[in-house]
């Protein structure tokens, strides 16, 4: 259902997660429209240092001396990781959402931007009740962190056109299957998002009961505008 959203910005953050340069262009895991991704998150990302807002960024970079090898993880020709191993330069966060030094950075070896435990109470000390999330991927690291936010009992505002996966549909997918599941919180896009980041009202989706949406492959992408 729509309806109308105000934020403040004193009690909401805004979560990048995994905007990192493998994402960019790597022949296995490049992320589709990414250009368009990191663009708006960018504008995101501006738009919330000039209110003074909290800032945290997640990236992946697995370390097997860290958090070791687990049962079934897929791994390279050499034994380490498949994909964000520690050692790769492709593992940076892309210098157009680059953190500043006074903004939190979790480095962390699973999906979810919860997973190594030091952004919770980074968002507990600022006193925050929503987070903005944006980022890839949609399914997979989005879709961890949104739900372990959930679990930690902060809403979320998951901004559509500022997360991305390997192909348009499994995004579109992935936004809708969220939305289907985002007790507390909604959906928006940027330029709805950036108004609530200025103080302003605009209007969201949010589900109004669990699992509102039932689509199909015709009619998933117009349901997915809808949002």
């Amino acid at each position: 259902m729509r309806r109308t959203l105000t934020l403040d910005p004193q009690r909401t953050a805004l979560v990048l997660v995994d905007l990192q340069e493998e994402q960019r262009d790597h022949p296995l895991y490049a992320v589709e429209s990414f250009d368009a991704v990191l663009a708006n998150a960018r504008r995101l990302l501006q738009a919330c240092r000039s209110k003074g807002m909290q800032i945290a960024h997640s990236a992946y970079r697995r370390d097997f001396n860290a958090v070791p090898r687990r049962p079934l993880e897929y791994v390279s020709a050499a034994g380490g990781p498949a994909f964000s191993d520690k050692t790769s330069p492709r593992t940076a966060i892309c210098a157009e959402v680059a953190p500043m030094p006074s903004e939190t950075v979790v480095w962390k070896n699973d999906a979810s931007a919860f997973c190594e435990g030091d952004l919770e109470p980074a968002l507990r000390r600022g006193g925050t009740g929503w987070i903005i999330v944006c980022g890839v991927w949609t399914e997979a690291c989005i879709a961890a962190t949104v739900r372990d936010a959930i679990a930690h009992g902060i809403r979320v505002l998951l901004v559509k056109d500022a997360c991305g996966s390997g192909t348009k549909a499994m995004h579109q997918v992935a936004v809708i299957n969220l939305a289907n599941r985002l007790a507390g919180g909604a959906v928006a896009d940027t330029e709805a998002t950036l108004r609530l980041i200025g103080g302003a009202e605009a209007e969201v989706w949010a589900a109004d009961r669990p699992v509102p949406i039932l689509f199909d492959y015709d009619d998933a992408e117009k349901l997915y505008q809808s949002l």
